[in-house]
């Protein structure tokens, strides 16, 4: 990546919530999402002179190997949520994660409390997503 945290036009402004304000007000979207924003992208947008419509939400890749305890508590300080992706894990692709990285759904804790309460592991990593608020 880039310096540069948002798309930028020539007069240096940002551009991302512009289109997405243009669709929303077109009614060709019900409301404004965004992924993977670290809280200081997300202070820039919600900072922006002129702003009309907040993100509702900010998707993430959450689970408990990746808690995302720092994005969370920005996003509920600033009435947005938090959608979890990959609550179950990441994928197990090589391009992505090394060979020898655990397996979120055959954890051994996991499968610990799954067992005390009679639930299978990825039972127990969506609870904790619930827990997490």
């Amino acid at each position: 990546p880039g310096e540069e945290l948002l798309p930028k036009d020539a007069s240096r402004e940002i551009i991302l919530e512009t289109a997405l304000e243009k669709c929303k007000d077109a009614s060709l979207t019900y409301s404004i999402r965004v992924s993977s924003f670290n809280h200081k992208q997300l202070e820039m947008i919600l900072n922006k002179p002129g702003l009309k419509y907040k993100p509702v939400c900010n998707q993430v890749g959450c689970h408990p190997y990746l808690n995302q305890s720092k994005p969370l508590e920005c996003c509920k300080s600033k009435d947005i949520v938090l959608v979890a992706y990959s609550a179950l894990g990441t994928q197990r692709d090589p391009k992505w994660l090394q060979e020898d990285s655990p397996h979120l759904l055959e954890d051994p804790f996991l499968k610990e409390i799954a067992k005390k309460h009679n639930r299978n592991p990825g039972q127990v990593a969506l609870h904790y997503q619930l827990q997490l608020g």
